[in-house]
């Protein structure tokens, strides 16, 4: 038996017709479900936001106060005309959330971002069963397969001890919200402090506020004039790379800590000492894994190496196709926020 589809592809984004909905709409909508705060999936202008209650304080440091937000508790179940929506961990970053459908007896989850990695910083990606899945793939290529966290994080804590015994600033560069605070979380505190960019500040006081418990960390802007900065590790956005922003570091060591650092052909466009591969986006293993747990008869690929992914999966025998984007691979974790400001 034939179904209707749950939701559609339209010039504003995924659509719900039965709810009368849109899921991270691209343009201005009456009614916006929100999977999280990056701005690919958040824009401004909506007449009303749907999102998790982890996620309101950092989705609302986005939309400004007059944004009309509504929220749900992790599998709180809200009827929207006739349909049944609840919002489940997705493990991207802090209220990233998986949205479930539900609507004559069919389910729909549309993913949004996620990761199957533990992070302190967010609530764990939750398999949720359903008949179609929609899933990203914005590292959906089997070369991406990220080394255990830990190595990582030790790899990072190595690097900034180095800086210090050669009298450097450690200057690391991630996207303000989800992987500074992951990176935060996850390194030493006891080798030196830790200065951050107003960008990225900002949102760690958010992520205080809900409750996610972060190393004690300093506005570069508030540093005492002349001060030395050797020894320090500085959080910053890519934003401020190029930026007079970065002046006051002579001689520091840069790195970027993103999964695109995984080969060197990247680490030398970003033209930074070290590139270290940590990604708020589940690599392939993560990807297959995920889709299993759903049991989904219809997968539908979108926001990166879409194709790949599902030529792969129809090799399974799984019935799947792509569903358009306005972001490619290549932008999809790059733009994932907005170009921060760069004078903090």
């Amino acid at each position: 038996m034939t179904h209707p589809p749950l939701i559609q592809e339209t010039s504003s984004g995924l659509y719900c017709a039965a709810g009368d909905f849109h899921i991270d709409p691209w343009k201005r909508t009456s009614r916006a479900v929100i999977t999280h705060a990056h701005a690919d999936h958040a824009r401004f202008g909506s007449d009303r936001y749907l999102c998790s209650y982890e996620g309101l304080r950092v989705l609302r440091s986005r939309l400004g106060p007059s944004a009309v937000i509504d929220t749900l508790r992790w599998g709180e179940e809200h009827r929207i005309n006739s349909v049944t929506v609840s919002l489940h961990p997705a493990g991207h970053v802090l209220g990233s959330a998986q949205v479930r459908i539900e609507h004559q007896g069919r389910v729909c989850v549309i993913s949004g971002d996620y990761k199957t990695e533990p992070d302190p910083t967010c609530s764990p990606f939750e398999p949720v069963r359903c008949h179609t899945f929609v899933t990203e793939s914005t590292f959906g290529l089997p070369v991406y397969r990220w080394p255990p966290q830990q190595e990582i994080f030790t790899a990072i804590n190595d690097w900034w001890i180095r800086c210090r015994d050669e009298g450097r600033a450690a200057v690391v560069f991630a996207y303000s919200l989800g992987k500074s605070q992951r990176v935060i979380a996850g390194v030493n505190p006891g080798i030196g402090p830790i200065f951050c960019h107003s960008a990225v500040e900002e949102l760690n006081r958010e992520y205080r506020a809900s409750g996610v418990n972060l190393p004690t960390t300093l506005l570069v802007s508030q540093a005492p004039a002349r001060k030395s900065w050797a020894g320090v590790l500085v959080v910053a956005p890519p934003g401020a790379a190029e930026s007079s922003w970065m002046s006051r570091f002579s001689g520091c060591s840069r790195a970027t800590a993103s999964g695109w650092m995984l080969t060197r052909a990247t680490r030398r466009w970003q033209s930074v000492d070290r590139g270290f591969a940590l990604s708020d986006h589940a690599d392939w293993p993560g990807l297959l894994w995920a889709i299993q747990n759903t049991a989904a008869e219809e997968i539908l690929v979108t926001h990166g190496h879409t194709e790949p992914l599902v030529r792969y999966l129809k090799e399974q025998g799984l019935s799947a196709r792509s569903l358009s984007t306005r972001f490619s691979a290549d932008q999809s974790e790059e733009t994932s926020e907005e170009t921060p400001e760069v004078a903090g």
